[in-house]
């Protein structure tokens, strides 16, 4: 069966280790870590950017393997996160950059079904972030106000 939103078949792809056991190569200590992310996380880098500055430079697989706490958590603990979770704040971004494009191109139709989509997944999130509390029940999803979601 296909995905959702596209054509595309499958899950191929590179997965983690099943095994759950901490790597004895590591050099860092649970609590260097969190001072890690919390110094990345003040720099300005969002929860997945940081886990992959972790991985890339520092050698850190995973996060919660280590310190049996996810970034996002870590970050909620010092409160530092944002308001809005990622992936929602990504989707806002992506709605902001469509309507720009539709802007310029008004016949592109192709666009404006991708505008579609995008805004669909948004409230399909705001619906399950509002059930989880993660957003406040009163937060409303506003077409013309997308802009200002941006930082």
């Amino acid at each position: 069966m296909a995905r959702m939103y596209s054509r595309a078949r499958g899950k191929s792809g590179s997965k983690r280790p099943l095994t759950k056991v901490k790597p004895t190569w590591i050099r860092h200590r649970p609590k260097e870590i969190e001072l890690l992310v919390i110094k990345l996380a003040k720099e300005g880098n969002s929860p997945s950017k940081i886990g992959t500055i972790l991985r890339d430079t520092y050698g850190v697989p995973s996060v919660k393997l280590l310190t049996n706490k996810k970034i996002t958590a870590i970050l909620e603990e010092k409160k530092i996160s944002k308001k809005l979770p990622e992936d929602l704040l990504a989707l806002i971004k992506r709605v902001s950059n469509l309507k720009k494009h539709l802007e310029e191109n008004k016949k592109d139709m192709t666009a404006l079904r991708g505008l579609q989509i995008t805004e669909s997944k948004i409230k399909k999130l705001v619906k399950y972030y509002k059930q989880q509390k993660k957003i406040p029940v009163d937060w409303k999803y506003d077409r013309r106000k997308v802009s200002l979601f941006i930082e």
